[in-house]
C-alpha cells in the first residue's frame, strides 16, 4: 500500500473508533463516563461529549437534538411514553377530564332514579293509607277530628292480653281513598300491602269474625298465633254430656263492689273491672280480669243451649287463665246486666267509665255448684290450657235485654268443639 493512502487509513479507523465509543457510551455507564439521558438513545440522536475535570469524556444528552434520521417507532412510543413527554402531560389532563364527564353522566342519570323511587315510596305510602282507611271503614270507625290515626286498644281481650279493636283513619286517608288509584302493577318497590303476609309484626288488626270468610273456619288460617284455633285437641266450647259427680271443691268467690269501664270491642260487649275482684280453687288464687257476653251460650249441657252466657275471666299470677260461665236463660232482668246495659258507648272500640260501681256477687246463681274441665279460649288465639267453670244453675234475664245486646250482636258464640274424650266432672 502506498504511504500516501495511509493518513487517511488511520483517520478512518480513528473516526470509526471514536463512533463505536459513542454508541457504547450512550448504551450504559461505565467507569469514569456520566451518562444523562431524556429522549431516546437510537443512533439518529447526536450525543455531546466533553471532558471532566478529570479529563475523562462525559456525555450529556440534556441537550440531545435529533439529526435528519426519525426515531424508531419503538423507540418514540417509549420516550412518549416518559414523564416529561409533554404529551403525557395532556394524556393525564384528558383522563381528569374524561373522568368529570363520567361523574357528570352519572349523578345526571341518578337525580330521575332518585326521583322515581321518592314517587314510588309516596305511592306506596298512599296505597298503606288507603288500606287503613278500608279497615277503619270495616270496623266501624270514624275519622278523628285531629286528623290523625288513632288505634282503639281494649285493655283486655278474652284473654286478659290488649287488643287493637279499631283504626280511625286521618282526613288524608279518606281524600286519598276518593282519588283513582293506579293498579298495584305500576307502583315500583311498593311495600307488600297483604296483612295475612304480615301476621306477627303488623301494627294493624287482624280481623275475624263469627260467620263468613272470616268466620270460625278461617280463623286457625288468619295468623301463625291462631293456629290453635284449627290444630288444638282441646278447644272450648263443648257440649257438656257425660260428666263425673264427684265432691267438688267450692269456688272460693271474693268480689265486691269495684269501679268498672264498659267497651264494645268489635266482637262482645265487655267489662273492665279494677282490680280486687277473685276466685280461689285448689289452693290457686285467680284475679278477674273481665267479663263479657256472648249470644246465644256458647256452652250447651246436654245439647241445651241457652239464650246467653257472661263470661268471667280471671288470671293467676303464672298467667294461668280461669274463667266462670254464668248461663243466662230468658227470665226476669238482671241488675248487673242492666247496669252494664245503662253504660254502653256510642261507638265500637270506645270506653266509657262508669260513675257507679258493680258486686259482680250479684251476677252469681244463688247454687254455686258447677262442672269443670280443662279447654281453651273461644276466641282467636284459642290458648289452650284454660279452666273452664260452668254454673249448673243459670241465672234469669229479660227478653228486653237479650233484645239490646242482639242489636250488637245477633250471634257471636263459636260452634261447638269436639269434646274428644276429655274428663268433665261436676258437683253433686
Amino acid at each position: 500500500m502506498s504511504s500516501r493512502f495511509l493518513p487517511s487509513l488511520v483517520a478512518a479507523a480513528a473516526l470509526q473508533a471514536l463512533w463505536l465509543a459513542g454508541s457504547a457510551l450512550a448504551a450504559e455507564p461505565v467507569a469514569g463516563l456520566v451518562v444523562s439521558q431524556l429522549g431516546p438513545t437510537s443512533p439518529g440522536f447526536k450525543m455531546d461529549v466533553n471532558r471532566s475535570e478529570t479529563g475523562a469524556p462525559e456525555a450529556t444528552a440534556i441537550g440531545a437534538r435529533p439529526i435528519e434520521k426519525r426515531p424508531t417507532a419503538a423507540s418514540s412510543a417509549e420516550w412518549r411514553g416518559s414523564a416529561s413527554h409533554p404529551s403525557s402531560e395532556r394524556d393525564a389532563e384528558e383522563k381528569a377530564a374524561g373522568k368529570k364527564r363520567d361523574d357528570d353522566k352519572k349523578t345526571a342519570e341518578a337525580r330521575p332514579a332518585k326521583a322515581g323511587v321518592a314517587k314510588a315510596d309516596a305511592d306506596a305510602s298512599s296505597a298503606m293509607d288507603v288500606l287503613r282507611e278500608k279497615l277503619a271503614a270495616r270496623l266501624g270507625a270514624k275519622p278523628s277530628a285531629d286528623g290523625k290515626y288513632a288505634m282503639q286498644v281494649s285493655n283486655r281481650g278474652e284473654s286478659g292480653e290488649n287488643v287493637i279493636t279499631s283504626v280511625r283513619p286521618s282526613a288524608a286517608a279518606v281524600a286519598a281513598a276518593r282519588k283513582p288509584r293506579r293498579p298495584a302493577s305500576a307502583v315500583a318497590g311498593s311495600a307488600n300491602l297483604d296483612i295475612a303476609a304480615n301476621a306477627g309484626t303488623s301494627l294493624l288488626p287482624t280481623h275475624w269474625d263469627y260467620e263468613g270468610d272470616e268466620g270460625p273456619d278461617a280463623w286457625g288460617r288468619m295468623r301463625p298465633e291462631f293456629s290453635k284455633c284449627a290444630t288444638g285437641q282441646r278447644q272450648s266450647p263443648i257440649d257438656i254430656r257425660g260428666g263425673i259427680a264427684v265432691d267438688l271443691e267450692p269456688i272460693k268467690f271474693d268480689y265486691r263492689p269495684s269501679a268498672f269501664s264498659v267497651i264494645d270491642n268489635g266482637h262482645t260487649v265487655q267489662v273492665n273491672v279494677e282490680p280486687g275482684n277473685s276466685i280461689t280453687i285448689t289452693g290457686r288464687r285467680y284475679e278477674l280480669v273481665q267479663f263479657h257476653f256472648h249470644r246465644p251460650s256458647e256452652e250447651r249441657v246436654n245439647g241445651r243451649q241457652y239464650d246467653m252466657v257472661a263470661h268471667l275471666v280471671h288470671k293467676d299470677v303464672d298467667g294461668r287463665i280461669a274463667v266462670v260461665a254464668v248461663l243466662l236463660d230468658r227470665g226476669s232482668a238482671q241488675s248487673i246486666v242492666q247496669t252494664v246495659w245503662n253504660n254502653l258507648p256510642l261507638e265500637k272500640g270506645d270506653e266509657v267509665r262508669a260513675g257507679s260501681r258493680i258486686d259482680l256477687s250479684q251476677l252469681l246463681p244463688d247454687d254455686k255448684r258447677y262442672y269443670t274441665y280443662m279447654g281453651s279460649l273461644t276466641t282467636p288465639p284459642c290458648s289452650e290450657g284454660v279452666l273452664w267453670m260452668v254454673m249448673k244453675q243459670p241465672v234469669p234475664i229479660s227478653m228486653d235485654q237479650v233484645a239490646i245486646f242482639s242489636r250488637l250482636y245477633p250471634m257471636n258464640a263459636r260452634p261447638i268443639q269436639q269434646a274428644d274424650g276429655r274428663l268433665i266432672k261436676e258437683s253433686n
